[in-house]
């Protein structure tokens, strides 16, 4: 079976509104898995998709707050809070641990729809940008350790002669190993392998 595309996980002890919720979504084409308390959806083997993840702040057992906490800043989905009881406090701890949004029950339709858009907008993105930093660190992965030593010195913008004296190396083999480095690296231009540089973290 295909695995969606998107998902909005949703997370609601209340039936009847979790119901609501789950064919209001689903009558605008989103695929929705809805779960009746915090354990439920974390017993639940998340799919490799993007995703959001509507909450009820206030559950039996594990609150949403608490699941918040536990899935932890940029472990799970964007976070979309509905409640009929929420109050300021709690809002601005929502908020502070990363919620994208705090949706007042009755939840208006569009106000939703809005916001999981939104919330799967940012998933998709942050999605993009893990797999990017991943084949990147693959690729550092593969050079050797002396091209490892090679590579900061390139993209401080070192001359080869000045590399290779600090290096110990003849300014030949500089120019091997900054040519090795380009073509592993996948780098089109030096500008871009400064960019790669700066990604990982040197400087």
């Amino acid at each position: 079976m295909k695995a969606p595309a998107e998902i909005v996980y949703l997370v609601d002890d209340d039936a009847r509104l979790r119901e609501a919720l789950r064919g209001l979504l689903e009558a605008h084409g989103r695929t929705v898995i809805a779960f009746d308390s915090a354990q439920a959806y974390l017993s639940h083997a998340r799919a490799d998709a993007a995703a959001c993840l509507v909450l009820d702040l206030e559950l039996p057992g594990t609150s949403g707050l608490e699941l918040q906490q536990r899935l932890g800043v940029g472990m799970g989905p964007p976070i979309i809070f509905i409640s009929g009881r929420g109050d300021i406090p709690k809002t601005v701890r929502a908020m502070k641990a990363g919620a994208i949004e705090f949706l007042t029950k009755p939840v208006l339709p569009d106000t939703l729809l809005g916001a999981v858009a939104t919330a799967l907008s940012m998933d998709r993105q942050a999605r993009k940008q893990n797999s990017e930093m991943d084949s990147l660190r693959r690729r550092l992965e593969s050079l050797t350790p002396r091209e490892r030593e090679v590579l900061p010195l390139v993209i401080s913008g070192l001359r080869n002669k000045q590399g290779a004296a600090k290096l110990g190396i003849t300014e030949f083999t500089f120019q091997v190993h900054r040519g090795q480095i380009m073509r592993k690296m996948r780098a089109k231009s030096f500008a871009d392998l400064v960019r790669m540089g700066l990604a990982l973290g040197m400087h």
